[in-house]
């Protein structure tokens, strides 16, 4: 941590001291990234745009809402999964709770704040207030994430996590009375999948990469691409936002805890498929993982802005072709976003030091 430095002592003394210091410590090995896990999170963020991109398009082709469907399915329970995996380490110390403030909470409400005002300045909704605990649009994953990573002790010590996480997510759906503060619906509903983020354990992600695993993903996708088609003049692919009641969502009460365990199990099945495919050697969008925050944050504005401003108006933008051009453009933007370039253009507000607002850790 960089942190203020005491001046109860003379500069010189504390020059020589610490030059002393560095001079007999060992260097500490440099944490090398897995390039499987920056894979995953590029691969994944593209399909966050390009299942925004595709939103519009859904009420003219059912073959779009079924890829919608089931990109839904499965891209933020990958993205959740992951960070759970990757938050087992966290115990609440200090230095821990200092990057969840600079990256998570910093963050949010730089952005919770700029949503509100492009939303008002996009006449979506002119007369909103800026509001921190009423997440606008994506920024609920910020929120969501603070509270699950803040709970992981808890999820770490209990004798049965992912059955509680389970529970609590299907009483959420029989309370559409929660409120929309921190958008704490889609945060309970969408728990189960950080604590089996949080159980995984490197050799599970082996046993997904293996030959036979990626070779049973491919009918499974299919399979499920299927399902989505038959089902979307059938069901409400709403259940896959986990953001809304039973009552919410105009289905008698019971279906909340059946649908709950039941998109689990399906969006871990093509959470477990997306893996398989996702490459474990370094490739040219590896180092774009690195940048798949800034990505998130920044594509939204392009996303609201391409309705206001009318780009999917003309009628060929609804044919195959324009579909397939509105894909490869929500991708190309995306890429772009997650460079190195814009990483560092954002990096005060997505991973600001902030060391004059801690106390100097002890010794």
């Amino acid at each position: 941590m960089s942190d203020t430095v005491s001046t109860a002592r003379p500069v010189a003394e504390e020059t020589r001291e610490t030059q002393s210091t560095e001079q007999a410590a060992p260097a500490r090995p440099v944490r090398q990234r897995d390039a499987f896990f920056d894979n995953a999170k590029y691969l994944a963020i593209v399909l966050v745009a390009v299942g925004h991109a595709w939103e519009p398009l859904r009420p003219d082709s059912r073959a779009v809402t079924a890829l919608y469907m089931l990109v839904y399915a499965f891209h933020m329970p990958a993205f959740i999964i992951i960070s759970g995996y990757f938050s087992r380490t966290f115990d609440g110390s200090p230095g821990r709770l200092k990057r969840l403030v600079t990256g998570l909470l910093v963050p949010y409400v730089v952005f919770e704040t700029a949503y509100t005002l492009f939303t008002r300045w996009t006449s979506q909704d002119p007369d909103r207030p800026v509001s921190l605990l009423d997440p606008l649009y994506l920024t609920w994953f910020l929120a969501a994430l603070f509270v699950w990573r803040l709970t992981t002790p808890i999820w770490r010590r209990v004798r049965w996590p992912l059955p509680l996480a389970l529970a609590v997510a299907m009483l959420a759906t029989l309370s559409p009375s929660i409120g929309n503060d921190l958008d704490l619906q889609r945060t309970l509903q969408f728990l189960p999948y950080f604590v089996f983020g949080l159980l995984l354990r490197p050799e599970h992600f082996r046993l997904v990469r293996r030959r036979e695993a990626r070779i049973l993903a491919v009918p499974v996708a299919v399979s499920a691409l299927g399902v989505a088609y038959w089902a979307v003049p059938r069901m409400n692919y709403a259940w896959f936002f986990h953001a809304d009641s039973a009552r919410d969502l105009a289905a008698p009460v019971w279906y909340g805890p059946v649908m709950t365990p039941a998109a689990f199990g399906c969006s871990v099945a093509l959470v477990a498929c997306f893996l398989a495919w996702v490459p474990g050697r370094r490739t040219w969008f590896t180092v774009l993982g690195a940048g798949t925050l800034s990505g998130y944050l920044l594509h939204g504005f392009l996303a609201q802005a391409a309705k206001y401003w009318g780009w999917y108006e003309p009628a060929w933008v609804r044919e195959p072709v324009g579909v397939v051009v509105v894909t490869a453009v929500a991708a190309a933007v995306m890429t772009a976003l997650c460079t190195p370039t814009v990483r560092r253009l954002l990096r005060c507000v997505t991973e600001p030091g902030m060391g004059w607002a801690f106390r100097r850790a002890a010794g």
